[in-house]
């Protein structure tokens, strides 16, 4: 059996950013756009609801690609160390089966029940071994939901939005966003600047 590594950044964003962050409690006017000359940013400064695509804040924000190889390089020790101990089983027991029919039934009785409850702890500690990745990723994810949540927080209150939405390829919750209404780019920005000054 192997220990499987679930890329978290795909199963992370749970994230609907609880399915909407209700940010801040100003009373902005809702103005219609002008027609014609207003921008993007200009309309998006104007409104209440915005949103983000999640799957550009997986793609671009530096935190969670630092956090997959983490979660990665985890994972991928503790099957070398699993792998590493199953070889070792695995040997005592073709030398033991080598040698078999030339013990007594006295004899091999012993060295049967302590190969047997070698492999059971094996077992165990492959399924510890298992839940502790799965925990891992879980305290990442934590991690991440919280770090994106207060920023989003942080960002609607300075910016006035009310709320702030999150829509991901293939999530039928959103199926139409006017583009004036998303801030993907500047929250990525955003996030990506408060990370490299965390790092330092």
């Amino acid at each position: 059996m192997t220990i499987k590594t679930s890329i978290v950044a795909k199963s992370v964003l749970i994230l609907s950013i609880a399915a909407g962050v209700a940010a801040c409690n100003q009373n902005k006017s809702a103005d219609k756009p002008a027609t014609g000359a207003a921008t993007t940013a200009a309309v998006a400064d104007k409104a209440e609801i915005v949103f983000i695509n999640q799957d550009s804040i997986v793609s671009q924000y530096e935190y969670i690609k630092d956090m997959d190889k983490r979660l990665d390089t985890k994972a991928k020790a503790a099957q070398a160390d699993v792998q590493s101990r199953q070889q070792a089983i695995q040997r005592e027991i073709a030398d033991y089966q080598k040698n078999a029919a030339t013990m007594s039934a006295d004899q091999r009785a012993p060295i049967e029940q302590r190969l047997q409850r070698k492999g059971q702890e094996f077992q165990q500690y492959q399924q510890n071994a298992g839940a502790q990745v799965q925990n891992d990723q879980l305290n990442e994810q934590t991690k991440l939901y919280e770090k994106l949540v207060a920023y989003t927080k942080a960002y609607a209150k300075e910016k006035g939005y009310k709320m702030v939405l999150t829509f991901k390829k293939g999530d039928p919750t959103m199926l139409y966003g006017d583009p004036s209404l998303e801030v993907t780019a500047d929250v990525v920005k955003g996030l990506n600047e408060a990370y490299a000054k965390d790092k330092k």
